[in-house]
């Protein structure tokens, strides 16, 4: 944990529910911003996508949840939203391709809201597909993508996202193959660290404590300044 927060208490932000705007219309939002020790300045914000909108994927499922709630341990405001389509969210949904859009948005409002603070975009399964789309447009300061469907969609090496990366993968996820995850990061150039949670499935039932805190040690090191 970023060693300015390591001897607060901690206590979950209140969520803020809000709308921002969108490409295709207003975009549900949930804000969570912590609060800071003597009003210092946070590390960075976090964006988190949430997964496939057409298998009940909104931004309240329990691993996009889990990501924010590393970030907000660190001192990072987060930004959960649902695509368009899904909940409160105007549109319909657009193969990804709105999709990245509605993430670019919800970037763009964030650095609005937190100017000049680092980006750490993350995504969940489909989410993780958004993510790095977005990614060589975001420039984020860090990249976290759980669960990838690399089967599903085309994770090429088209999207490089020029920084820092975590995948996070469970062994016995029903919907993802580890192994075809496991070769295609060892593919990329550079690869991203690669964390193979054991027994793990696709949603990491009794495993988010661990997800949360592989992300959480990841992120942290950008947090505490030690890695540029």
């Amino acid at each position: 944990m970023n060693a300015l927060y390591r001897d607060q208490p901690w206590r979950p932000p209140r969520p803020e529910a809000l709308e921002i705007p969108g490409p295709a219309g207003p975009l549900e939002a949930i804000v969570e911003d912590p609060a800071t020790p003597d009003g210092a300045e946070p590390p960075a914000l976090a964006v988190v996508c949430h997964p496939h909108p057409l298998y009940q994927g909104t931004m309240r499922n329990k691993v996009v949840h889990t990501v924010a709630r590393a970030a907000n341990r660190l001192g990072a405001p987060s930004v959960r939203f649902n695509f368009r389509g899904v909940g409160a969210s105007a549109g319909a949904w657009d193969e990804g391709r709105g999709e990245t859009e509605d993430a670019l948005a919800v970037i763009e409002w964030a650095r609005r809201r937190w100017p000049g603070l680092p980006l750490w975009l993350a995504g969940f399964s489909f989410g993780s597909y958004v993510a790095l789309r977005a990614a060589p447009q975001a420039r984020p300061a860090a990249l976290v993508t759980v669960a990838p469907p690399v089967q599903r969609f085309p994770l090429g090496g088209a999207w490089q996202p020029g920084a820092p990366w975590l995948v996070v993968q469970g062994e016995a996820d029903e919907l993802v193959d580890w192994h075809a995850v496991r070769d295609w990061a060892l593919a990329q150039t550079p690869p991203p660290e690669l964390v193979l949670l054991p027994e793990t499935s696709h949603f990491f039932h009794g495993r988010l404590g661990e997800l949360q805190q592989s992300v959480q040690d990841f992120l942290g090191r950008f947090a505490d300044g030690s890695e540029a």
